[in-house]
């Protein structure tokens, strides 16, 4: 199985694009566009589809990872630029020790049981921000098989969409996000690999989960 990173940096004169850029559930489903219908019940799960959008000094560019090369010919017009390229290299450099950097948008929560959200009155789902939010990437971290070495986290704007899945009643996106960034060395290779094709906490469909490594500069 090869993996698949796919960079395309949007045509900021384009309509589409922008469009696309303003709503997760369109960005959703203009990824989705690009990928085989025929895929089963679950396509974005079965072809290991993860995305997330990052502000660069050129405008926003779209990060895409796949085990299926997504078809750019089926973007519209002038869209944008795309580049795919294959990850294997990286993924089979992976060994215990090594140290990387990584990045991950994911959307932290924590989901309090029946008698707490009864006590203080909460929601099945709550969003965690600040220390929380670091604390829940500490445990997620360990459990993907990284030992952090450095880090550093920033808030993103929460991601929100409207979807009506085959004339069920609307149903409303949010996805508190967070950014983590770091370097770390590498554990378990079983868990980070598992991490990297299956992405991190909630929100996969809509930008969320990603988690990119690297392998960190050694210092001259």
């Amino acid at each position: 199985m090869t993996l698949w990173l796919t960079r395309i940096v949007p045509n900021a004169r384009s309509r589409d694009p922008r469009r696309d850029l303003a709503g997760a559930v369109g960005m959703h489903r203009r990824i989705m566009s690009l990928f085989p219908s025929d895929a089963g019940p679950d396509p974005r799960a079965r072809l290991g589809i993860l995305f997330r959008t990052e502000d660069t000094p050129a405008g926003p560019h779209l990060l895409i990872q796949s085990t299926h090369e997504p078809d750019s010919s089926l973007l519209p017009d002038d869209y944008g630029t795309v580049l795919s390229r294959p990850l294997d290299a990286l993924i089979n450099a992976i060994r215990p020790g090594l140290t990387i950097r990584y990045r991950c948008a994911a959307s932290p929560v924590r989901k309090p049981g029946a008698t707490t959200r009864a006590l203080y009155n909460l929601p099945p789902v709550v969003p965690l921000t600040g220390a929380a939010a670091d604390e829940w990437w500490l445990r997620q971290a360990d459990q993907s098989g990284l030992k952090l070495l450095t880090h550093h986290s920033q808030p993103l704007d929460t991601v929100r969409g409207e979807r009506r899945p085959n004339g069920a009643p609307t149903q409303h996106i949010r996805h508190a996000r967070t950014q983590f960034d770091g370097t770390a060395a590498i554990i378990d290779t079983d868990l980070l690999r598992a991490a990297i094709l299956n992405g991190i906490g909630r929100g996969k469909a809509y930008g969320c989960g990603l988690l990119s490594i690297a392998p960190a500069r050694q210092p001259q």
